[in-house]
């Protein structure tokens, strides 16, 4: 008997013991939680200001020793002779009818062919497009190795803080960032896991946000992020449509960070299929295959029935379908314009000179992208909420889209290309090039040098 009351105590003492810790975890959970997503103890902008400082005093040591560098290359080209021809090539922007139609007298003339000749060599020199698919070209060096132009040679005080900056990265930053990114994938994992147990209804869906929202902001923290969210009072609202520029798959965990959102996106493998597996076991998201035509029209069905919803979340979708480096924002598809509601356009800015988050997915795969962030100096980013938009009445979906486009370019500082992202992975569509040689055509026709025929 005695021992069997022993026994007893043991159990009901271990049982107070358990039911302590599993209150302390509960109240841990909860602190995190609730706090997390806005606590900032200031570290990252004291760090930022202290980065500022020193790329400023490098761009001065860099543009001393540049300007050295430049005078003794005058010399030479003084010396040589080679002045005068400098600027000698210069392109002319003329239109195709203003340059061949005063050309034909009444036949075909088989000068034109070196019209399109020198038009080709002159679009392959100053392609605005192509560059769109790069690094964006810094206007100073930023002191990290992958933009290292051998400008750390140019002074003994510039090689010192290079090789100080290397160590900083390497030896503390990366390891730091490491661990935070292996935290934040496992706890996304297993809470959505935890989660998604849960029955349907508010408690479900309250939980569901507060573990997005701290996990993106885990994920933006680990990459040394610093985001200024600009004009809050137009985040995207409940059944809407919110629209960004798009450069890297940063622009989630960003917006993420601070609201929650279903995303309309491209199904993905490896670390980003996993994490949008972790994801939509607890929220409702739109995912499909790019070179599918079924799933596109089941992606304009399911988002027609998400925006007639009001209480859902606002769905996130990126227009421009791929990648941009963040100088300009490029033609938007249509597909999300044309099923109706209201568009709240998102303007993302990054700032290159401590990081370059633009992600080409043609170079890098996903695991040489992220370890390249880890280590960058920092992430930072400007959002703009801007004013919702719907669409006009006799307003077609193009238009309305380039609208929506004109309005972000503006707000980010970007230019306007009216080029599909697309031409990242294909080739030019067939009816651009039609277009060329109809127009062609026509000023020959209408010129009379082929006479009655029809050279279309």
């Amino acid at each position: 008997m005695e021992e069997n009351r022993e026994g007893y105590g043991l159990a009901e003492g271990y049982g107070l013991a358990e039911g302590k810790i599993l209150s302390i975890i509960w109240m841990i959970l909860f602190v995190v939680l609730v706090l997390l997503p806005s606590m900032s103890l200031g570290i990252s902008h004291f760090y930022v200001k202290i980065l500022i400082k020193t790329l400023e005093w490098a761009a001065l040591q860099i543009e001393e020793g540049v300007k050295k560098q430049k005078a003794l290359a005058l010399e030479n080209l003084i010396s040589t002779d080679l002045f005068p021809y400098a600027g000698i090539i210069q392109r002319e922007e003329t239109f195709m009818e203003e340059e061949i139609a005063g050309q034909h007298r009444g036949r075909f003339n088989l000068a034109d062919v070196m019209y399109f000749s020198k038009k080709g060599c002159e679009a392959v020199a100053e392609d605005e497009v192509t560059p769109r698919f790069s690094s964006e070209e810094l206007v100073s060096w930023n002191l990290l190795s992958r933009t290292n132009a051998n400008l750390h040679y140019v002074s003994w005080q510039l090689s010192v803080v290079w090789v100080i900056g290397i160590l900083i990265r390497y030896c503390l930053l990366v390891p730091f960032r490491i661990c935070l990114a292996v935290f934040s994938i496992l706890l996304l994992v297993l809470a959505t896991t935890v989660v998604g147990q849960f029955p349907n209804g508010r408690v479900k869906c309250w939980l569901s946000n507060q573990v997005q929202m701290i996990c993106a902001t885990l994920g933006v923290r680990c990459l040394g992020g610093l985001v200024s969210f600009h004009n809050r009072e137009n985040r995207p609202q409940e059944g809407g449509i919110c629209v960004a520029n798009h450069t890297s798959p940063l622009d989630v965990l960003i917006l993420a960070s601070d609201g929650c959102y279903s995303l309309v996106g491209q199904a993905h493998g490896g670390l980003l299929g996993l994490i949008q597996k972790s994801c939509m076991k607890t929220t409702q998201h739109v995912l499909f295959e790019r070179s599918e035509m079924k799933d596109r029209h089941l992606v304009r069905k399911k988002i027609r029935e998400h925006i007639a919803d009001k209480a859902k979340l606002p769905i996130l979708i990126f227009p421009e379908g791929t990648c941009i480096n963040n100088t300009s924002v490029m033609m938007f598809k249509k597909g999300s314009f044309e099923v109706g509601g209201t568009i709240h356009p998102v303007a993302i800015k990054y700032d290159p000179r401590f990081g370059d988050a633009f992600w080409n997915s043609t170079k890098y795969s996903v695991m040489t992208y992220a370890f390249n962030m880890m280590t960058s100096w920092a992430i930072v980013c400007n959002v703009w909420y801007l004013p919702p938009m719907v669409k006009e009445e006799e307003e077609d979906a193009v238009h309305f889209a380039n609208r929506v486009k004109a309005v972000i370019a503006a707000r980010g500082g970007m230019s306007v290309l009216p080029w599909d992202g697309g031409l990242k992975r294909k080739k030019v569509k067939e009816s651009f090039k039609e277009e060329q040689q109809k127009k062609y055509c026509q000023i020959v026709i209408e010129d009379g040098s082929v006479g009655n025929g029809n050279v279309c």
